[in-house]
């Protein structure tokens, strides 16, 4: 299926622009990274408009600066999640509830996908939360305030999801790339003001850093467009969960580049996501 594809290609874009944005986080603030990163996007994304052009249809729009507010809601969360506990606790929670909202919307809102299929969006769930897992054998305290952020923060990014499905069904399905350009202008507001609130001084990186920005930008606006066009295509609660499957790209990066050990759970997920892959196109 064409869109099982593109979606595993967009979660493929997003795990390389979360890898790319947290080795930039390590030199610049988070919420700095984020918006210049969605800043740097726009110029290709502009292209993208050209070489796929369509109507503009407002309603599409308004579901994607939905999307757009969602997204970045969600992510300062995921950071704040990540700033007040462990990310053992916070990561697999954040990414199994961004991809468990969409499957339960889309099978409300839509017609239910075959056994075999909707087997694999449960198994690309489960395998999110194992490749999510972060190393280390040390013994994690429960904090209900930690799981409430990263549950807040999964929703939001699960909402990200079915808003931009949205945005392609207000439109009759000719929505074009419009949707995805009014989340990352909405994202950018968004960001931009809670910049000023913070005021945290906005200074441009340079060198390698400015390169890890760029690429974070293009990378996860290039997953966006991708998610948007599978979607479209295929059933949201097949397609979501598959997009999910970021952490898989994330991981392995780490362990290419950075030279991270797996932990076997890990591993196990990573298996488990290759099965969700071949179930949910089938």
């Amino acid at each position: 299926m064409i869109a099982v594809a593109l979606a595993a290609l967009s979660g493929l874009m997003w795990g390389a622009g979360d890898f790319a944005g947290g080795k930039a986080t390590q030199r610049t603030p988070a919420l700095v990274t984020a918006v210049l990163s969605k800043a740097a996007s726009l110029p290709l994304l502009g292209l993208y408009l050209v070489l796929l052009p369509a109507a503009f249809h407002s309603a599409g729009v308004g579901w994607g600066m939905a999307a757009g507010l969602f997204g970045m809601s969600a992510l300062v969360v995921f950071y704040r999640a990540l700033s007040t506990g462990s990310m053992a606790i916070a990561a697999p929670v954040s990414a199994v509830t961004a991809a468990v909202v969409p499957l339960v919307v889309g099978l409300v809102i839509e017609e239910p996908p075959g056994l075999v299929a909707l087997a694999g969006a449960g198994c690309a769930i489960v395998a999110i939360a194992l490749v999510s897992m972060a190393p280390g054998g040390a013994v994690v305290r429960f904090d209900p305030r930690l799981v409430g952020l990263a549950l807040a923060s999964g929703a939001g990014f699960g909402m990200f999801f079915v808003f931009l499905k949205r945005a392609g069904d207000a439109a009759g399905g000719d929505v074009g790339l419009w949707p995805v350009l009014a989340a990352q202008t909405a994202a950018l507001i968004l960001g931009g003001a809670l910049l000023l609130r913070a005021g945290k001084a906005v200074t441009p990186p340079r060198g390698g850093t400015l390169a890890l920005v760029v690429s974070a930008g293009v990378l996860d606006m290039t997953a966006n467009v991708l998610y948007l066009l599978a979607v479209q295509g295929g059933p949201l609660s097949i397609v979501a969960p598959v997009a999910s499957l970021y952490p898989v790209t994330t991981v392995l990066l780490a362990m290419l580049i950075d030279r991270e050990r797996m932990r076997p759970v890990q591993l196990a997920g990573l298996g488990l996501a290759a099965t969700a892959l071949v179930m949910a196109a089938s």
